[in-house]
Order: C-alpha cells, then sequence, then structure tokens
C-alpha cells in the first residue's frame, strides 16, 4: 500500500497545475451552464413570441374572413326574419360556396347541434354533433356554440383535415346569428406553425448542444495546454535545478580543495617549518648534552619558543575555520577579532562599528554574516589595494545588516565579480532569505551590504543578554 500511494504521489509542480487546472474547469464548467441556459432561455422566449405572433396573425386572418362572409350576405340576413326559410336556405348556399385554400371552408350548427354547412365534409350535413369531441377529450361544437352565444371568440381544437384524413391542429373564428340561432364560423389548421416551432426549438437544442460541445473542446485544449505548459516548465526548471545543483556541488567541492589547499600551505609553510626548526633545536640539544657542552640549554630555550609558536600558529589556523569566539561570545566580538586580526597583519587602517542587539540572531545568519565579513576582507587584502575599510553591524525592525565598504580599486575594474568569493556570499544571503547589494567603483571603492530577515531574529528571551 505504501508502495502504491508513493507512486501515485504527486510532485509539488503536478500539484501546482492540478491547482491551477481544477478552478479552470470548474468555472469553464460554470460559465458554459450559465451562458448555455442564458442562450437557451432567451431563444425560447423568442420561439415563443414568434409562435403567440404567428398565432395571432392566423386569428386576426380568421377574424377577417367571417367579417367579410357577414358583409357579404348581410343584406340577406338583415332584413330577413327569423323564420324566413328562404333567406336561410340562400345564406347557407352562400357560404357552402365560400371554401379556399386546400382546407379552408365555413361552417353553420344552429344551437342544437345540427351542421348545417359544411361543404368539404358533406356526411356531416343536417347531422346532429352535439357533445361532439376530438381525440383529446376537448368539446368541439357545444364549445363553439357557446362562444357564439357570447358573442363570438377563438376555440382550438383537434380536427381531421379533409385533404388526408390525419388529426391536425385547428384554431376556430366562431360568431352568431342571434335571430336564427346560428353559430358560424371558419378555421385555419395550425400544424404547420407547430412544425415551424418545433424545428426551432429542436435547432436551440442542437445550438445549446453544439455549444456545449466547443466550450468542451475548448475546455480540453486549455487544460492540455496548461498540462503540457506545466509539463515543460517542470521539465525545463527541473533541467535548471540539476545543472544549478551540479553547478553548485562542483562550487562546493572546489571551495572545499581551496580551504583544504590553504589549510595545507599554512600547515607546509607555517607549522611544518616551525617544528622542523623544533626538531633541529631538539638535536642540537640532544648532541651538545652528549658532549657535555654547558650550551645546551640555548637551542632548547629556541625550540621552546618555536613550539609555542606552533602552538599560536595551530589556534590561528582553527580560529579561521571556527572561530570558537563566535558561539562564545555573539557575532560582534567575533567580528572584531577578525577586523582587528587583519589590520595587524596588513596593516590597513579598518574600524568597527555595531548596535548591541543582545545576540538575537540565529546560528545560521551569524555564520552566513561572519564568513561573508571574512571572504569581504580577504578580497580586500588580495585584489582591493585599499588604505581604509569599514565595517558597521546593526539590527533593526527588518532583521540585521551588515555593510563593509573600503577606499580600494573597486570590484568592477579588478574583475572579481563573477568570482567564487562573491557567490559564496550571494548564496549564503539568499539561503537565509535575505539580499546582497554591490556597490563599486574605481573612485569611492566597494561598499557590500549583507541584510537578512527579521525570521532570524530570536525573540529577547531566547538568548542570555549579551553584546553583539
Amino acid at each position: 500500500m505504501q508502495t502504491l500511494r508513493a507512486r501515485f504521489a504527486l510532485t509539488y509542480a503536478q500539484k501546482l497545475t492540478l491547482l491551477a487546472a481544477v478552478p479552470l474547469v470548474l468555472a469553464v464548467a460554470a460559465i458554459a451552464f450559465v451562458v448555455a441556459l442564458q442562450a437557451k432561455a432567451l431563444a425560447l422566449r423568442e420561439i415563443t413570441t414568434l409562435e403567440t405572433e404567428l398565432l395571432n396573425a392566423k386569428k386576426v386572418e380568421l377574424r377577417n374572413y367571417v367579417t367579410q362572409a357577414r358583409n357579404g350576405f348581410y343584406f340577406v340576413y338583415g332584413s330577413a326574419s327569423p323564420d324566413d326559410t328562404a333567406a336561410k336556405a340562400r345564406v347557407a348556399q352562400i357560404l357552402a360556396a365560400m371554401i379556399y385554400g386546400e382546407e379552408g371552408q365555413f361552417f353553420v350548427y344552429d344551437y342544437d347541434g345540427t351542421a348545417l354547412v359544411s361543404p368539404r365534409e358533406t356526411d356531416r350535413i343536417n347531422g346532429n354533433f352535439a357533445g361532439e369531441k376530438d381525440s383529446r377529450g376537448t368539446a368541439v361544437v357545444d364549445e363553439l356554440i357557446e362562444i357564439a352565444r357570447q358573442g363570438g371568440g377563438y376555440h382550438t381544437y383537434l380536427w381531421p383535415k379533409p385533404s388526408t384524413g390525419e388529426e391536425a391542429q385547428m384554431i376556430t373564428y366562431v360568431t352568431s346569428f342571434p335571430s336564427w340561432q346560428w353559430a358560424v364560423g371558419t378555421g385555419v389548421f395550425i400544424d404547420d406553425v407547430l412544425a415551424s416551432v418545433a424545428t426551432a426549438r429542436s435547432d436551440v437544442l442542437a445550438r445549446v448542444q453544439r455549444t456545449f460541445l466547443y466550450i468542451g473542446v475548448i475546455t480540453v485544449a486549455a487544460l492540455l495546454l496548461v498540462f503540457g505548459t506545466g509539463m515543460f516548465v517542470n521539465l525545463r526548471e527541473r533541467r535548471l535545478a540539476d545543472a544549478k545543483l551540479k553547478e553548485l556541488t562542483q562550487r562546493v567541492f572546489d571551495a572545499q580543495e581551496e580551504e583544504r589547499g590553504r589549510v595545507a600551505r599554512e600547515l607546509h609553510d607555517g607549522i611544518s617549518q616551525i617544528l622542523v626548526g623544533v626538531r633541529y633545536a631538539l638535536e642540537n640539544t640532544r648532541r651538545r648534552l652528549e658532549r657535555g657542552d654547558p650550551r645546551a640549554a640555548e637551542p632548547l630555550a629556541k625550540g621552546i619558543d618555536s613550539l609555542g609558536q606552533a602552538v599560536s600558529e595551530v589556534r590561528r589556523i582553527s580560529r579561521d575555520l571556527r572561530p570558537g569566539i563566535l558561539d562564545d561570545l555573539g557575532l560582534g566580538p567575533a567580528l572584531k577579532t577578525l577586523i582587528e586580526q587583519h589590520s595587524s597583519r596588513t596593516g590597513v587602517k579598518c574600524s568597527f562599528n555595531t548596535v548591541v542587539f543582545r545576540n538575537r540572531l540565529d546560528d545560521d545568519a551569524k555564520i552566513a554574516l561572519y564568513r561573508i565579513a571574512q571572504e569581504a576582507l580577504t578580497n580586500i587584502e588580495r585584489h582591493a589595494c585599499a588604505t581604509e575599510v569599514k565595517v558597521d553591524l546593526r539590527g533593526h525592525r527588518q532583521g540585521a545588516t551588515l555593510v563593509i565598504s573600503d577606499n580600494g580599486l573597486g570590484i568592477a575594474k579588478n574583475n572579481t565579480s563573477g568570482g567564487l568569493g562573491l557567490r559564496n556570499m550571494q548564496e549564503r544571503v539568499e539561503q537565509l532569505g535575505g539580499t546582497l547589494q554591490l556597490q563599486a567603483s574605481a573612485r569611492t571603492g566597494t561598499q557590500i551590504t549583507a541584510t537578512v530577515p527579521l525570521s532570524h531574529m530570536l525573540p529577547p528571551e531566547s538568548k542570555r543578554p549579551a553584546l553583539t
């Protein structure tokens, strides 16, 4: 189980990519849903509006048909009595002749439900259809008569088309001849309108589906781009990190070899020669003692002095490798000692200023600032040709700052800006999350400013009070 977990564990870059992709997917999904929903609602509203307008146009057309028909025979109806059979027959004949289009006709029912005029469905003439309903249970003849009794209006129902016999939806306008107790009207089939509306609705749904498909394709492409870019950046950063790691490792090896070479040279040129002198003095003393020479103590005294020099040299080398005063008294006294030794060794005038902040730097910061000062003084001794060096150390609200300045030739002139020493300073400060600033010119010399952040300052109670 642990092996599977380790195998499928995500790297930091993969987690970062996933963290960037999940909100993208959710945002695109939400946008796609809202856009599709709004587009669908807008299109359906437009379709509903179109359907209403088409139906209203049909209704107006039907009413105009009935009005024109009534005006055509009103001269007969207007002067006829309720029992004028001849006038009724003449009007019925006129209405039976008024057919239009493939399906259009006028119909007449008396208030009892008897069909008096039906030119396209002659088998219905003189039949009583009171209580007739369509296939959906909608009352037809009774409802038409009731609408006519109320003065006229529209009625929608299913009715067989005379041309095909297939049932379709019809809108009818009916009016009344009250003195004859007739319900007169005409209708029009609206299956073409309904088909157009259904086609429009299906087109809307298809467009919504295509919109979802397009957004999905775009989302997948964006995700592939994100993952591809993430993988590319990840691989590139990994290669750069590997290259930097190799370079850093090589620099560490170079620094180690340089330090070993320096220690070896000091041991060979200093301690080794002193110890050779001590050995010669001891052998000289032994030979004089064997001869009984009363001057045997002279080379012995010289050997003792040389041995003291060797002890001092060992202490100096040990102090350069890891100064004990840095751990015992803090950074301030250690820098002061380092600067005094540099001044006594090189003859360069050195000054050191500091502000007491009670040794509140942690060990990493103390070591880093001490090594930076040590490296800077070494560069000044080797390259700057300076006659004066100033070192300032102080704590503040943002952390601690070490400033080292000289009046020498400047790094830009002696071309040490890309050297190992400066890179070591930069990397030490970057590991602490701080900054390293360099200002150099042949006229004003060089100034190095190293700042460590407040995170490397210990609380006052964490350390015993002491000078920096």
